[in-house]
Protein backbone atom coordinates (compact mmCIF):
# COMPACT_ATOMS: atom_id res chain seq x y z
CA UNK A 1 0.00 0.00 0.00
CA UNK A 2 0.76 3.68 -0.92
CA UNK A 3 -0.75 6.56 0.02
CA UNK A 4 -0.26 10.57 0.65
CA UNK A 5 -2.59 12.76 2.46
CA UNK A 6 -2.47 16.37 1.90
CA UNK A 7 -4.02 19.50 3.48
CA UNK A 8 -6.40 19.17 6.25
CA UNK A 9 -7.11 15.20 5.58
CA UNK A 10 -4.21 15.44 7.43
CA UNK A 11 -5.87 17.04 11.14
CA UNK A 12 -8.60 13.99 9.74
CA UNK A 13 -6.35 11.82 10.02
CA UNK A 14 -4.79 12.35 13.39
CA UNK A 15 -7.87 13.10 15.29
CA UNK A 16 -9.23 9.29 14.20
CA UNK A 17 -6.20 7.74 15.53
CA UNK A 18 -6.54 9.44 18.79
CA UNK A 19 -10.00 8.61 18.46
CA UNK A 20 -9.56 5.24 18.18
CA UNK A 21 -6.66 5.34 20.71
CA UNK A 22 -10.13 6.12 23.38
CA UNK A 23 -11.40 2.58 22.29
CA UNK A 24 -8.49 0.02 22.52
CA UNK A 25 -4.74 -0.36 22.94
CA UNK A 26 -4.06 -1.87 19.51
CA UNK A 27 -4.63 -0.39 16.28
CA UNK A 28 -5.93 -3.00 12.95
CA UNK A 29 -4.92 -1.90 9.83
CA UNK A 30 -6.79 -3.11 6.58
CA UNK A 31 -5.88 -1.49 2.98
CA UNK A 32 -8.96 -2.49 1.24
CA UNK A 33 -9.68 -1.69 -2.30
CA UNK A 34 -12.65 0.56 -1.56
CA UNK A 35 -10.45 2.24 1.11
CA UNK A 36 -8.11 2.12 4.06
CA UNK A 37 -9.95 0.99 7.04
CA UNK A 38 -8.20 1.76 10.02
CA UNK A 39 -10.07 -0.26 13.19
CA UNK A 40 -10.12 -0.90 17.33
CA UNK A 41 -11.61 -3.23 20.12
CA UNK A 42 -11.77 -2.45 23.70
CA UNK A 43 -10.11 -5.49 25.67
CA UNK A 44 -13.69 -6.46 27.01
CA UNK A 45 -14.93 -7.18 23.11
CA UNK A 46 -17.69 -4.83 24.09
CA UNK A 47 -16.62 -1.36 22.10
CA UNK A 48 -15.70 -1.41 18.23
CA UNK A 49 -14.77 1.35 16.13
CA UNK A 50 -14.28 1.21 12.23
CA UNK A 51 -12.91 4.44 9.95
CA UNK A 52 -13.19 3.74 6.39
CA UNK A 53 -11.49 6.45 4.02
CA UNK A 54 -12.30 6.04 0.83
CA UNK A 55 -9.90 6.33 -1.67
CA UNK A 56 -10.62 10.32 -2.47
CA UNK A 57 -9.78 11.23 1.09
CA UNK A 58 -6.17 10.66 -0.53
CA UNK A 59 -4.52 12.68 -3.48
CA UNK A 60 -2.81 9.34 -4.15
CA UNK A 61 -3.86 5.88 -3.09
CA UNK A 62 -2.60 2.93 -4.92
CA UNK A 63 -2.94 -1.04 -3.18
CA UNK A 64 -1.03 -3.67 -3.81
CA UNK A 65 -1.92 -7.01 -6.19
CA UNK A 66 -3.12 -9.55 -3.52
CA UNK A 67 -4.55 -12.32 -4.42
CA UNK A 68 -7.83 -13.56 -4.67
CA UNK A 69 -8.85 -14.59 -0.60
CA UNK A 70 -5.31 -13.38 0.85
CA UNK A 71 -6.47 -9.96 2.05
CA UNK A 72 -3.70 -8.02 4.32
CA UNK A 73 -4.37 -7.18 7.48
CA UNK A 74 -1.45 -5.90 10.16
CA UNK A 75 -1.53 -4.53 13.57
CA UNK A 76 0.30 -2.55 16.07
CA UNK A 77 0.22 -0.48 19.15
CA UNK A 78 -1.71 2.38 19.09
CA UNK A 79 0.26 4.37 21.04
CA UNK A 80 3.33 4.20 18.45
CA UNK A 81 1.08 5.65 15.79
CA UNK A 82 -0.21 7.82 17.80
CA UNK A 83 2.96 9.05 18.80
CA UNK A 84 3.61 10.23 15.00
CA UNK A 85 0.31 13.17 15.41
CA UNK A 86 1.45 13.86 18.48
CA UNK A 87 0.70 17.84 18.15
CA UNK A 88 -3.03 17.88 16.77
CA UNK A 89 -2.48 22.00 16.87
CA UNK A 90 0.61 22.31 14.96
CA UNK A 91 0.11 19.45 12.11
CA UNK A 92 -2.38 21.93 9.89
CA UNK A 93 0.10 24.99 9.96
CA UNK A 94 3.63 22.62 9.68
CA UNK A 95 2.12 19.59 7.83
CA UNK A 96 1.83 19.76 4.21
CA UNK A 97 1.40 16.22 3.49
CA UNK A 98 1.69 12.49 5.00
CA UNK A 99 3.13 9.65 3.06
CA UNK A 100 2.13 6.19 4.48
CA UNK A 101 4.17 3.31 2.95
CA UNK A 102 3.47 -0.12 4.21
CA UNK A 103 5.81 -2.64 3.08
CA UNK A 104 4.84 -6.14 3.69
CA UNK A 105 7.75 -8.06 3.03
CA UNK A 106 9.87 -6.37 5.73
CA UNK A 107 6.81 -6.05 8.35
CA UNK A 108 6.90 -2.44 8.38
CA UNK A 109 4.55 0.37 8.53
CA UNK A 110 6.27 4.20 7.22
CA UNK A 111 5.01 7.32 8.15
CA UNK A 112 6.83 10.55 6.35
CA UNK A 113 5.26 13.97 7.40
CA UNK A 114 6.33 16.44 4.61
CA UNK A 115 6.79 19.54 6.59
CA UNK A 116 7.05 23.93 5.83
CA UNK A 117 10.59 24.04 4.90
CA UNK A 118 12.09 20.79 3.35
CA UNK A 119 11.47 19.27 6.96
CA UNK A 120 11.29 15.47 6.72
CA UNK A 121 9.85 13.63 9.78
CA UNK A 122 9.97 9.31 9.10
CA UNK A 123 8.87 7.29 11.39
CA UNK A 124 8.97 3.28 11.24
CA UNK A 125 6.98 1.41 12.92
CA UNK A 126 7.02 -2.24 12.81
CA UNK A 127 3.53 -4.82 12.74
CA UNK A 128 2.21 -8.38 12.82
CA UNK A 129 0.16 -9.91 10.91
CA UNK A 130 -3.65 -10.49 12.44
CA UNK A 131 -6.97 -11.96 12.06
CA UNK A 132 -9.81 -10.07 10.29
CA UNK A 133 -11.92 -7.70 12.95
CA UNK A 134 -14.90 -6.97 11.63
CA UNK A 135 -18.19 -6.31 13.90
CA UNK A 136 -21.64 -7.46 12.62
CA UNK A 137 -24.10 -5.08 13.21
CA UNK A 138 -27.20 -3.83 10.84
CA UNK A 139 -28.24 -0.35 11.77
CA UNK A 140 -30.43 0.20 9.06
CA UNK A 141 -32.64 -2.43 11.20
CA UNK A 142 -32.94 -0.18 14.24
CA UNK A 143 -36.04 0.84 15.38
CA UNK A 144 -34.85 4.58 16.58
CA UNK A 145 -32.68 6.90 14.89
CA UNK A 146 -31.85 10.59 15.78
CA UNK A 147 -29.36 12.51 14.02
CA UNK A 148 -28.03 15.53 15.80
CA UNK A 149 -24.78 18.18 15.30
CA UNK A 150 -21.71 17.11 17.15
CA UNK A 151 -22.38 20.57 19.07
CA UNK A 152 -25.64 19.94 21.28
CA UNK A 153 -24.21 16.47 22.44
CA UNK A 154 -21.04 17.91 23.56
CA UNK A 155 -22.92 20.49 25.27
CA UNK A 156 -24.98 18.00 26.70
CA UNK A 157 -22.15 15.81 27.46
CA UNK A 158 -20.36 18.36 29.22
CA UNK A 159 -22.87 18.32 32.44
CA UNK A 160 -21.48 14.66 33.27
CA UNK A 161 -18.40 14.22 35.17
CA UNK A 162 -15.32 13.75 33.72
CA UNK A 163 -15.24 9.87 35.90
CA UNK A 164 -18.34 9.36 34.49
CA UNK A 165 -18.90 5.65 33.33
CA UNK A 166 -22.11 5.10 31.69
CA UNK A 167 -25.18 7.15 30.58
CA UNK A 168 -28.47 5.99 30.27
CA UNK A 169 -30.36 7.43 27.01
CA UNK A 170 -33.87 7.13 27.25
CA UNK A 171 -36.61 7.87 23.95
CA UNK A 172 -40.23 8.95 23.96
CA UNK A 173 -42.32 10.44 21.36
CA UNK A 174 -41.47 14.11 21.22
CA UNK A 175 -38.71 14.04 23.55
CA UNK A 176 -34.96 12.46 25.04
CA UNK A 177 -33.27 12.25 28.24
CA UNK A 178 -29.87 11.92 28.99
CA UNK A 179 -29.22 10.75 32.43
CA UNK A 180 -26.49 9.06 34.18
CA UNK A 181 -26.62 5.42 35.37
CA UNK A 182 -26.47 4.52 39.14
CA UNK A 183 -25.70 1.54 40.09
CA UNK A 184 -28.20 -0.57 42.75
CA UNK A 185 -25.02 -1.12 44.60
CA UNK A 186 -24.50 2.39 45.28
CA UNK A 187 -24.89 4.28 48.06
CA UNK A 188 -27.85 6.06 47.59
CA UNK A 189 -27.45 9.07 50.22
CA UNK A 190 -24.01 9.74 47.97
CA UNK A 191 -25.10 9.12 44.50
CA UNK A 192 -26.52 12.16 42.30
CA UNK A 193 -28.61 11.91 39.67
CA UNK A 194 -28.37 14.41 36.77
CA UNK A 195 -30.83 14.36 34.20
CA UNK A 196 -30.96 16.31 30.60
CA UNK A 197 -34.40 16.44 28.22
CA UNK A 198 -33.88 17.25 24.85
CA UNK A 199 -36.62 18.38 22.42
CA UNK A 200 -37.52 16.82 19.15
CA UNK A 201 -36.85 20.18 17.60
CA UNK A 202 -33.67 20.16 18.27
CA UNK A 203 -32.31 16.99 16.21
CA UNK A 204 -31.60 17.36 13.12
CA UNK A 205 -33.34 13.79 12.43
CA UNK A 206 -35.92 12.12 15.05
CA UNK A 207 -37.50 8.96 13.97
CA UNK A 208 -38.55 6.90 17.31
CA UNK A 209 -40.00 3.25 16.55
CA UNK A 210 -40.20 2.24 20.37
CA UNK A 211 -40.26 3.62 23.67
CA UNK A 212 -37.03 2.59 25.00
CA UNK A 213 -34.15 3.52 27.54
CA UNK A 214 -30.55 2.06 26.73
CA UNK A 215 -27.38 2.79 28.73
CA UNK A 216 -23.82 2.32 27.78
CA UNK A 217 -20.56 3.86 27.84
CA UNK A 218 -19.73 7.30 28.23
CA UNK A 219 -15.93 7.21 26.88
CA UNK A 220 -16.15 6.10 23.74
CA UNK A 221 -19.08 8.65 22.81
CA UNK A 222 -17.00 11.02 24.20
CA UNK A 223 -14.16 10.05 21.66
CA UNK A 224 -16.11 10.18 18.51
CA UNK A 225 -17.61 13.70 19.51
CA UNK A 226 -14.03 14.74 19.23
CA UNK A 227 -13.87 13.96 16.03
CA UNK A 228 -17.66 14.93 14.85
CA UNK A 229 -16.89 18.29 16.11
CA UNK A 230 -14.05 19.30 14.59
CA UNK A 231 -14.85 17.91 11.11
CA UNK A 232 -18.59 19.62 11.63
CA UNK A 233 -20.30 16.12 10.50
CA UNK A 234 -23.29 15.39 12.31
CA UNK A 235 -23.84 12.48 14.36
CA UNK A 236 -26.70 9.73 13.94
CA UNK A 237 -27.21 7.37 16.67
CA UNK A 238 -29.03 3.62 15.74
CA UNK A 239 -30.40 1.72 18.89
CA UNK A 240 -32.86 -0.86 19.68
CA UNK A 241 -33.92 -2.44 23.06
CA UNK A 242 -31.72 -2.79 25.64
CA UNK A 243 -29.04 -5.17 25.59
CA UNK A 244 -28.36 -4.65 21.61
CA UNK A 245 -25.61 -2.98 20.21
CA UNK A 246 -25.83 0.99 20.10
CA UNK A 247 -24.37 2.23 16.28
CA UNK A 248 -22.84 5.73 16.63
CA UNK A 249 -22.07 6.96 13.02
CA UNK A 250 -20.59 9.80 11.40
CA UNK A 251 -20.55 9.76 7.00
CA UNK A 252 -19.42 11.46 4.56
CA UNK A 253 -18.43 11.01 0.87
CA UNK A 254 -15.16 9.95 1.71
CA UNK A 255 -15.15 9.26 5.25
CA UNK A 256 -17.30 6.88 6.82
CA UNK A 257 -16.85 6.13 10.97
CA UNK A 258 -19.05 3.42 12.74
CA UNK A 259 -18.92 2.57 16.64
CA UNK A 260 -20.73 -0.19 17.88
CA UNK A 261 -21.30 0.09 22.02
CA UNK A 262 -22.99 -2.98 24.29
CA UNK A 263 -25.93 -1.68 25.92
CA UNK A 264 -26.76 -2.91 29.47
CA UNK A 265 -29.63 -5.70 29.09
CA UNK A 266 -33.02 -5.71 31.28
CA UNK A 267 -32.13 -9.80 31.58
CA UNK A 268 -29.03 -8.77 33.62
CA UNK A 269 -30.08 -6.16 35.95
CA UNK A 270 -33.24 -8.39 36.72
CA UNK A 271 -30.41 -11.03 37.37
CA UNK A 272 -28.54 -8.98 39.51
CA UNK A 273 -31.76 -7.10 41.64
CA UNK A 274 -33.24 -10.74 42.08
CA UNK A 275 -29.79 -11.90 43.57
CA UNK A 276 -29.73 -8.90 45.74
CA UNK A 277 -33.33 -9.39 47.18
CA UNK A 278 -32.58 -13.46 47.66
CA UNK A 279 -29.17 -12.03 49.86
CA UNK A 280 -31.78 -9.19 51.49
CA UNK A 281 -34.34 -12.01 52.34
CA UNK A 282 -32.15 -14.84 53.19
CA UNK A 283 -33.14 -16.27 56.28
CA UNK A 284 -31.57 -16.16 59.58
CA UNK A 285 -28.96 -18.43 61.25
CA UNK A 286 -31.13 -20.99 63.24
CA UNK A 287 -31.76 -19.79 67.48
CA UNK A 288 -29.75 -20.97 70.00
CA UNK A 289 -32.03 -20.96 72.99
CA UNK A 290 -28.92 -20.79 75.49
CA UNK A 291 -28.36 -17.02 74.02
CA UNK A 292 -31.84 -16.36 73.30
CA UNK A 293 -33.17 -13.05 75.20
CA UNK A 294 -36.48 -14.86 75.76
CA UNK A 295 -34.81 -16.67 78.33
CA UNK A 296 -33.41 -13.07 80.10
CA UNK A 297 -37.54 -12.15 79.75
CA UNK A 298 -38.43 -15.50 81.52
CA UNK A 299 -36.17 -14.80 83.85
CA UNK A 300 -37.47 -10.94 84.36
CA UNK A 301 -41.32 -11.89 84.72
CA UNK A 302 -40.01 -14.90 87.63
CA UNK A 303 -38.36 -11.80 89.47
CA UNK A 304 -41.28 -9.92 88.98
CA UNK A 305 -43.36 -11.87 91.44
CA UNK A 306 -41.08 -10.82 94.28
CA UNK A 307 -42.41 -6.86 93.94
CA UNK A 308 -44.30 -4.99 96.38
CA UNK A 309 -44.64 -4.07 99.72
CA UNK A 310 -42.84 -5.51 102.82
CA UNK A 311 -46.07 -6.98 104.81
CA UNK A 312 -46.43 -8.79 101.28
CA UNK A 313 -43.25 -10.42 101.25
CA UNK A 314 -43.18 -11.01 104.97
CA UNK A 315 -45.70 -14.22 105.78
CA UNK A 316 -44.00 -16.19 102.81
CA UNK A 317 -40.43 -15.03 103.37
CA UNK A 318 -38.24 -18.20 103.87
CA UNK A 319 -35.41 -19.15 106.11
CA UNK A 320 -32.03 -18.36 104.85
CA UNK A 321 -31.36 -22.32 103.59
CA UNK A 322 -34.68 -22.69 101.62
CA UNK A 323 -34.85 -22.48 97.88
CA UNK A 324 -37.26 -21.48 95.45
CA UNK A 325 -37.60 -23.06 91.99
CA UNK A 326 -39.43 -21.43 89.35
CA UNK A 327 -42.76 -22.88 87.79
CA UNK A 328 -42.15 -24.41 83.91
CA UNK A 329 -45.33 -23.08 83.02
CA UNK A 330 -46.56 -19.79 81.03
CA UNK A 331 -49.63 -19.61 82.90
CA UNK A 332 -48.41 -19.71 86.10
CA UNK A 333 -45.63 -16.88 85.62
CA UNK A 334 -48.45 -14.64 83.63
CA UNK A 335 -50.59 -14.75 86.77
CA UNK A 336 -47.60 -14.10 89.55
CA UNK A 337 -47.26 -10.77 87.05
CA UNK A 338 -50.49 -9.76 87.09
CA UNK A 339 -50.22 -10.33 90.94
CA UNK A 340 -46.95 -8.23 91.13
CA UNK A 341 -48.73 -5.29 89.46
CA UNK A 342 -51.39 -5.49 91.70
CA UNK A 343 -49.67 -5.81 95.33
CA UNK A 344 -47.90 -2.48 93.64
CA UNK A 345 -50.80 -0.58 93.38
CA UNK A 346 -52.20 -1.38 96.99
CA UNK A 347 -48.31 -0.15 98.24
CA UNK A 348 -49.11 2.79 96.74
CA UNK A 349 -52.55 3.54 98.70
CA UNK A 350 -51.22 2.58 101.99
CA UNK A 351 -50.09 4.58 104.50
CA UNK A 352 -47.07 7.37 103.52
CA UNK A 353 -45.87 7.10 106.88
CA UNK A 354 -43.77 3.73 106.41
CA UNK A 355 -40.42 3.79 105.46
CA UNK A 356 -39.74 3.94 101.49
CA UNK A 357 -38.65 0.65 99.92
CA UNK A 358 -35.42 0.57 98.06
CA UNK A 359 -34.93 -0.43 95.17
CA UNK A 360 -32.25 -2.83 93.48
CA UNK A 361 -31.10 -2.60 89.71
CA UNK A 362 -29.73 -5.51 87.94
CA UNK A 363 -29.06 -6.71 84.05
CA UNK A 364 -29.40 -10.34 83.06
CA UNK A 365 -28.15 -11.03 80.07
CA UNK A 366 -28.46 -7.51 78.48
CA UNK A 367 -32.10 -6.82 80.12
CA UNK A 368 -32.18 -4.62 83.11
CA UNK A 369 -34.87 -5.40 85.41
CA UNK A 370 -35.83 -3.31 88.68
CA UNK A 371 -37.69 -4.17 91.72
CA UNK A 372 -38.71 -2.79 95.18
CA UNK A 373 -37.22 -5.07 98.30
CA UNK A 374 -36.53 -5.00 102.42
CA UNK A 375 -33.10 -6.73 103.36
CA UNK A 376 -33.76 -9.39 100.60
CA UNK A 377 -30.86 -10.86 98.55
CA UNK A 378 -31.77 -12.26 95.27
CA UNK A 379 -29.10 -14.58 93.75
CA UNK A 380 -29.54 -16.21 90.04
CA UNK A 381 -27.79 -19.51 89.84
CA UNK A 382 -28.22 -21.19 86.60
CA UNK A 383 -28.90 -24.84 86.67
CA UNK A 384 -26.92 -27.31 85.26
CA UNK A 385 -26.82 -27.98 81.28
CA UNK A 386 -28.89 -31.26 81.96
CA UNK A 387 -32.11 -29.27 83.34
CA UNK A 388 -32.22 -26.98 80.53
CA UNK A 389 -35.42 -27.61 78.49
CA UNK A 390 -35.82 -26.76 74.44
CA UNK A 391 -39.72 -26.94 74.75
CA UNK A 392 -40.03 -25.35 77.97
CA UNK A 393 -36.70 -22.58 78.56
CA UNK A 394 -38.69 -21.10 81.49
CA UNK A 395 -36.04 -23.40 84.42
CA UNK A 396 -33.30 -22.08 83.14
CA UNK A 397 -32.27 -20.70 86.32
CA UNK A 398 -32.99 -20.76 90.23
CA UNK A 399 -34.14 -17.81 92.61
CA UNK A 400 -32.77 -17.97 95.81
CA UNK A 401 -33.94 -15.71 98.40
CA UNK A 402 -31.81 -14.92 101.72
CA UNK A 403 -32.64 -12.67 104.81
Amino acid sequence: MDCVVTGGNVKVLAKAIHSLSRIGDELYLEPQEDGLALRSVNSSRSAYACFLFSPLFFSRYCVYTIPLGHAFRCKMAIKCVQAVFRSLSSLEKTVEKCHIELDGEKSRLTFTLHCKHGLLKTHNLSFQDSESLQAVFDKESCANMLRAQPRLLVDTVLHFPPSLEEVSVSVSGERVWFRNHVDDEAEQSKAMLTELCLSSDEFDHFAVGAQTSITFCLKELRGLLVFAESTGLPVSVYFDEPGSPVVLSVTDSVLEVNFVLATLSDDSNLCNHNNNTKRARSPPPPDDFMTDDIDSYLIAMETSELAGPSDALAPRCPSSNHTLTTQPSVDIHRRRLERGEEEEEEEDTEDTERPPNKKVSFVVKGLAVTYTTVGINVTLTPLPLSLYSCSVPLSLFRVSLSL
